[in-house]
């Protein structure tokens, strides 16, 4: 699945438990998340949280968002067998 927002798409690479909804997605993206390379949504108690990650080369990239630690954001940042997804920027 493709998904547009503001002139950049996303590819949803993972829907675990069927978690990803388009419109609260929308509700809750901002511009901030156009820099970075894939956003996590995991949702708990019916809000949805997002966070971006990135990968080497990107000017944004750190250890705490280096999306290959993003099992371990999940495991440690999220409630316990939450719903999640992650989209992957299209570039």
């Amino acid at each position: 699945m493709i998904i547009e927002v503001e002139n950049n798409k996303y590819k949803l690479i993972k829907d675990y438990r069927d978690a990803f909804d388009k419109d609260m997605f929308l509700e809750r993206y901002t511009s901030f998340f156009e820099m970075y390379d894939y956003i996590v949504g995991d949702i708990a108690y019916s809000k949805l949280r997002l966070k971006g990650f990135a990968v080497k080369g990107n000017k944004l990239f750190n250890k705490i968002n280096d999306y290959n630690n993003v099992d371990k954001y999940i495991k440690e940042n999220c409630a316990h067998d939450c719903k999640y997804f992650i989209l992957e920027k299209i570039k």
